[in-house]
């Protein structure tokens, strides 16, 4: 049975919605799921990047696109009242549900839903310590190592060259955005592709672009 690395972060809602489609996209398959909170800002400013819904024009458009993507699928979304937000709190909240800061299926899920059905504000006070209450994690989410655990899955991630959600990880490839879920079912399925030179193809691919400016 293979084991997969779900890397996640409740702002992203295609970490949403692959989170809703991985059980569809890999029926009939054996492998168990270790889902790893990671801050996405984080992995963001460690490759240099900016998210989506920092872009003008690129944001109305992943709105757009997700809310296509859900109707298509089936997948019940609406847009939070305020996005993007800080989901730290979401995230710490889900670490703490667990001893080893990995929560279970239905942990992530509830704060899925939190965030992206209703269309309600994902981080509004009440709204959280509801969200606590039905979690009842066996820790406090702003303890002090509940943060380290959150820090270390995300640097972990850094690591392992993880540069946005979702993110899948098995066998030390890493598969990123729900378009690769037929992608990484192919690896699981034996496909012989990745037994060919194609996967580390890229790394040996030079660039045509003139060096970035100082």
């Amino acid at each position: 049975m293979k084991q997969i690395t779900f890397y996640l972060d409740f702002i992203s809602p295609y970490a949403y919605l692959a989170f809703e489609e991985l059980p569809r996209a890999l029926m009939g398959l054996s492998y168990s799921v270790v889902y790893q909170p990671v801050v996405l800002g984080a992995l963001l400013r460690h490759h240099g990047s900016l998210g989506p819904a920092e872009i003008a024009g690129k944001r109305e458009w992943t709105y757009r696109h997700v809310l296509w993507l859900a109707h298509s699928k089936g997948v019940p979304l609406q847009m939070p009242a305020r996005h993007p937000f800080s989901s730290i709190n979401l995230l710490r909240l889900a670490v703490a549900t667990d001893a080893q800061g990995l929560p279970n299926r239905h942990a992530c899920e509830t704060v899925f839903k939190h965030v992206w059905q209703g269309g309600a504000d994902a981080v509004d006070a009440a709204r959280l310590q509801a969200l606590t209450t039905e979690l009842a994690p066996p820790r406090a989410a702003g303890d002090e190592a509940v943060k380290a655990q959150l820090k270390a899955h995300t640097d972990a991630a850094n690591a392992r060259g993880v540069f946005g959600v979702p993110a899948f990880e098995v066998d030390g490839k890493v598969f990123w955005g729900l378009d690769a879920l037929p992608m990484l079912r192919a690896y699981l399925e034996g496909d012989a592709w990745f037994a060919q030179a194609h996967w580390n193809l890229p790394l040996g691919l030079p660039s045509g672009l003139p060096p970035a400016k100082a």
